[in-house]
């Protein structure tokens, strides 16, 4: 445990960051997963409409640093690669 006041306050910016990051990593997975419901559903309005809301998400996650900005980036692409795929059939 932290004796100091300054190593104290660190611990609790500590554990209020994790609980934001934390937060907004599982909105990111849940996005993904609704996008992947959609597709698994054949659901073509459904896919495309999560889809916009995922790739926000994914954005969000990379401009807070929650996420690597090109692994935001890969995920965004890969979504929309399967979601322009059922569309287009």
């Amino acid at each position: 445990m932290a004796n100091h006041p300054s190593a104290q306050k660190r611990n609790r910016q500590r554990i209020k960051r994790t609980l934001r990051n934390r937060a907004i990593r599982s909105t990111v997975h849940t996005q993904v997963k609704t996008v992947q419901a959609a597709l698994a559903a054949h659901n073509p309005a459904a896919a495309k409409e999560a889809l916009a809301n995922a790739v926000v998400a994914l954005a969000r996650a990379a401009r807070k640093r929650i996420l690597p900005k090109k692994t935001a980036s890969r995920h965004a692409a890969r979504l929309a690669a399967r979601v322009h795929k059922l569309v287009s059939a």
